[in-house]
């Protein structure tokens, strides 16, 4: 009779558990509100994209650079692509990949064409926000000395830093002399504004990898994304915090120098 009681158990127990691997089943394939990305191109402001020079200068000498400004980028599933509950734990178990909320990489609301307007907007301001950074920096005029960015491609504000970077390379303004990169391949990230604070931009552990992959020994980081950027770094790469287009200035000055630099 036990033996009885225990075979029906077991069975009302499989029967029940049907309907939870069904949903399982369903959940498995359902359409889930995020969003995959992973290291996207990389580009050296230093030098040509699509056929252009990235950064071209008039209204004051221009020196030839040597060394590479390379910015990051990561590429995200688009805002209309069905992520489901199969592609998020796969997400969760690469370095390569990251699962992030779908409204903190496209607005809610939005139609393609508005998103795509947004980051090329974004994009628009944050080089007009380096060169007066940069031209701040270097105590010039933008009325004498004009500066014109061509990056095709590439959305949002994350450039900044390094196109600032590479209009005060070019323009060796600060009068030390010799390249900021000291023949390197720096790569870096970050948002700038006109008074040349630099800001998060998120992303970064998958931006070092892409830095990594396209021959970067160094990367600059936003000071508050260390932690994150230091957690799937790849090895012999140096991250160097920091907060202002002077302190990028000053640590890679240093580092050609071989002087202190500080670290994450």
């Amino acid at each position: 009779m036990l033996s009885s009681l225990l075979r029906n158990r077991t069975h009302a127990l499989l029967l029940s558990g049907l309907p939870v691997l069904a949903l399982l089943g369903v959940a498995a394939l359902a359409p889930l509100p995020f969003t995959l990305a992973q290291p996207g191109s990389t580009s050296d402001v230093l030098g040509r994209h699509q056929g252009q020079e990235v950064i071209t200068i008039s209204g004051a000498p221009v020196r030839r650079t040597q060394g590479q400004l390379r910015m990051t980028t990561i590429v995200a599933t688009g805002p209309r692509t069905d992520v489901d509950l199969a592609d998020v734990v796969d997400g969760w178990f690469r370095t390569d990949r990251a699962v992030l909320p779908h409204d903190s990489v496209y607005p809610p609301g939005r139609t393609d064409r508005e998103i795509e307007k947004r980051n090329i907007a974004q994009m628009e301001e944050s080089q007009q926000d380096a060169t007066r950074a940069a031209l701040g920096y270097l105590g010039r005029s933008p009325k004498e000395v004009k500066v014109t960015l061509r990056l095709a491609d590439i959305g949002g504000p994350s450039a900044g830093l390094l196109f600032a970077l590479g209009i005060v390379d070019k323009l060796d303004g600060d009068g030390a002399g010799g390249d900021l990169t000291g023949g390197r391949t720096i790569a870096g990230t970050g948002t700038i504004s006109p008074d040349g604070t630099v800001g998060a931009v998120g992303g970064v552990s998958l931006k070092t990898q892409a830095a990594g992959r396209d021959g970067a020994t160094v990367f600059l980081v936003p000071k508050d994304e260390c932690a994150q950027a230091v957690s799937e770094l790849p090895g012999g790469m140096r991250l160097i915090p920091v907060t202002t287009l002077k302190d990028a200035v000053a640590s890679l000055r240093a580092l050609e120098q071989g002087t202190k630099v500080p670290s994450c």
